[in-house]
């Protein structure tokens, strides 16, 4: 007899993942990163889109340098609420 192995998502030592906050949630969070992100220093006029699905705070968008990349990532990090950053903003080409 074969005993089936449990896939990935089926861990038997961790608990159940946090349930999706409310519908609103992921907008709000997504206005205060986008806030947030406007008023940082060095992104201001930057063009930088910021969705949010299930707490998860998704970068877009066309950043001149590494370090204003890495900024706007920090400040989405330092938005209470967010759980997690996928940094999707790509540098510009140089000319």
């Amino acid at each position: 007899m074969v005993m089936p192995w449990p896939l990935p998502d089926d861990s038997w030592f961790r608990p159940e993942p946090d349930p999706p906050g409310p519908p609103g949630e992921d907008v709000r969070l997504a206005a205060e990163v986008a806030y947030r992100i406007v008023g940082g220093v060095g992104l201001r006029a930057r063009r930088i889109t910021v969705t949010v699905q299930n707490r998860v705070a998704i970068l877009g968008g066309v950043a001149p340098d590494v370090d204003a990349r890495q900024l706007a990532g920090q400040v989405a990090w330092q938005v209470p609420g967010v759980v997690d950053v996928c940094n999707a903003v790509r540098l510009a080409a140089k000319r």
